[in-house]
């Protein structure tokens, strides 16, 4: 028998992944277990199906955060917070972050870890609601579509920062006849020319409209032939991705030291830089200042819910996805905290950084700050950022190559992520297909759905993917997740999996959000804003009934998946039960998958089940001590009763 001190040491040891809680399945034998439990460690554990896994924990820590802060802190973001009251739209949106969007981010982490699955084969947690992973499956690939797309822009403009003169610095042959640049005194020259000065555009946005998306402004009535020069850096997003992720976490893990870190030196290059121009102030003060009258508005607090699951990736399954990769002790508790903290401050060093510099061209163009971007979206990222760039006194063409290459590795972070999922997805369900084959297969698809968004027509089509393909369908699908492990699979079995997981227990704020706030407060938002939505709008152009009903024909696909899927589960069910009631019962309970896939955490996770049910029966029937240890029978363990009564 060892020592109490020895023993301890031997369960910090597994705690942190080095081998077997019960110190007296090793205690025995003259060296043969100690080679056993080598092989006990999850890195090389062939038990686990021969599953992938981080080369280190800092690796995940840091994909983790370059998935989460992405384009839609530096686009999204500010963007979202100017169409919805500026600083009014902070206090939502850090609510939202507190009680949604960091619990379910804590949830999906447990998910994929326990379980080493992706964001389809988890749901051996409960198979009816299978559903739910293939419709979250199809909302990332539908957002996935269009994110790339937009890196496209950002190779678009890298490329052209290398020109001797920044060509958006100036009005070229490509420019309106309101164009202005920062040569030219924009109140002069709407005396001369009897026009308002807010009638002016600037030069960066002349060029991304006219020179680089050549938006069509009838609107989504045709469809015309892609932009070459954007499907070749379309292309080259795509060859990209397909580098990072050929050898899956191996080779997307070490891609993260530089996709997660490099894009926080620019960032601070550009606040010092905008915070020096003047009119800075007039902008951060718009976007600190609250009016009160915006939290009144559901569509407020819902587009904080959609900015809180776009930019924290919460509900498309890439975090369920990473964290399946991870050994089966790693403490993800500290990591959620880490990456949704860092995700805030990095949304709000954006949203300052933006506002600043849409100070200054507002104080340029002499209009409020409200009404310094038109176009709405992207044009943020792609007109504010460049017009202080072209601003900048010395090497400009520097700043604007480091500008847009963080841009680009800040969509690679995301978007590795995301597309990460799909192929993950495949993969679990074909093991013996080659992981880099399904790679480049699905790459492809995505390439040649992403001509789409280069047409003239293509930002129409991106919102009308973003709303209807991403937002719209994750709103319902987090609801039924949410419901089906929470309701169904049951809060003490979930919080008892993550006690035995990581050796904590779960506080009753996880347990009101996850059981009761998030899914009464996510209807009630998703309900009221679609009573009271108006029709889908691309800046001043308002999308036909047609285009909003192939939208919404999108996402009732993606949620006819729910059904469609448990019928299949039904039906897989009635085979093995006596009746139709018993298969639908029995399709809504775990299946026996649902467990580590280390046979030995499986072995210890059952002792830990069987462990809380014979406490649980002590407390409403207590029995005698003696009948409570002396029959462990019924205990799945080669190891000796002793031994098992010195574990517990």
């Amino acid at each position: 028998m060892k020592s109490p001190i020895q023993s301890m040491a031997d369960k910090v040891v597994f705690w942190r992944g080095g081998g077997n809680i019960n110190a007296g399945f090793e205690e025995e034998g003259d060296g043969k277990e100690k080679e056993a439990r080598v092989e006990m460690t999850v890195e090389e554990n062939p038990d686990n199906g021969g599953r992938q896994q981080w080369s280190s924990p800092v690796e995940f820590l840091l994909s983790c955060i370059a998935m989460s802060v992405g384009l839609g802190n530096v686009w999204r973001f500010p963007f979202v917070a100017l169409d919805n009251g500026g600083g009014a739209f902070l206090i939502p949106y850090i609510l939202v972050l507190m009680f949604i969007g960091k619990p379910l981010y804590y949830m999906e982490l447990c998910l994929g870890q326990f379980s080493s699955s992706g964001s389809v084969k988890v749901w051996d947690i409960s198979p009816a609601f299978r559903g739910v992973g293939y419709g979250q499956a199809f909302a990332t690939w539908a957002v996935v579509t269009y994110y790339v797309s937009l890196m496209g822009l950002t190779v678009f403009y890298f490329f052209a920062s290398f020109s001797s003169v920044l060509p958006w610095s100036e009005c070229g042959h490509w420019a309106s006849e309101v164009c202005i640049d920062k040569t030219k005194n924009v109140t002069e020259l709407a005396e001369a020319m009897g026009k308002n000065v807010s009638e002016f555009t600037s030069a960066a946005e002349d060029y991304f409209s006219r020179e680089v998306l050549q938006i069509d402004n009838t609107g989504l009535h045709s469809l015309e032939p892609p932009e070459w020069r954007l499907s070749l850096c379309l292309l080259f997003s795509w060859i990209i991705l397909f580098v990072v992720l050929a050898k899956g976490v191996q080779s997307s893990g070490k891609a993260a030291y530089f996709t997660a870190l490099f894009p926080y030196v620019v960032l601070f290059i550009m606040l010092i830089r905008g915070c020096t121009l003047s009119g800075a102030g007039k902008g951060v003060l718009y976007f600190i200042q609250p009016r009160w009258g915006e939290l009144l508005k559901p569509k407020v607090w819902y587009a904080a819910v959609d900015q809180s699951f776009f930019s924290l990736s919460v509900g498309f399954g890439s975090i369920i996805m990473f964290s399946s990769y991870n050994s089966f002790r790693h403490n993800v508790y500290r990591d959620a905290a880490i990456i949704s903290v860092t995700d805030t401050l990095t949304s709000l060093l954006a949203g300052f950084t933006t506002f600043a510099i849409l100070g200054h061209l507002a104080e340029q163009l002499d209009v409020d700050v409200s009404d310094v971007v038109k176009g709405g979206g992207t044009s943020l990222a792609f007109v504010s950022y460049p017009d202080v760039l072209a601003r900048f006194d010395w090497v400009p063409q520097l700043f604007a190559v480091l500008f847009f290459l963080m841009l680009f590795t800040l969509g690679v972070g995301s978007a590795s992520a995301l597309t990460g999922c799909i192929i993950t997805i495949i993969c679990d369900a074909f093991p013996h297909f080659k992981r880099w084959i399904v790679t480049l297969v699905v790459c492809a698809a995505g390439f040649l759905l992403g001509l789409f968004y280069v047409t003239p027509q293509g930002q129409y089509i991106l919102e009308l993917i973003n709303y209807y393909g991403g937002g719209f369908i994750i709103f319902i699908l987090v609801v039924f997740e949410v419901a089906a492990v929470h309701w169904v699979y049951g809060i003490n079995n979930f919080c008892r999996d993550i006690e035995f997981m990581l050796g904590r227990k779960t506080g009753y704020y996880w347990k009101f959000c996850w059981t009761l706030l998030i899914p009464i407060l996510l209807s009630v938002i998703f309900i009221y804003s679609q009573i009271l939505a108006e029709p889908l709008k691309v800046g001043k152009h308002t999308l036909s009934p047609g285009v909003i009903g192939f939208g919404i024909f999108l996402a009732v696909i993606a949620c006819m998946l729910l059904p469609i899927f448990f019928a299949v589960e039904v039906v897989r069910q009635r085979s093995t039960s006596d009746s139709l009631l018993e298969a639908i019962k029995n399709s809504f309970k775990p299946t026996s998958e649902w467990c580590p896939k280390d046979a030995t955490l499986r072995k210890e996770y059952h002792q830990f089940i069987q462990k809380q049910r014979e406490e649980a029966q002590g407390i409403d029937n207590p029995l005698p001590p003696a009948a409570s240890t002396a029959d462990l029978s019924g205990l799945p363990t080669i190891a000796s009763k002793a031994n098992i009564t010195d574990f517990f």
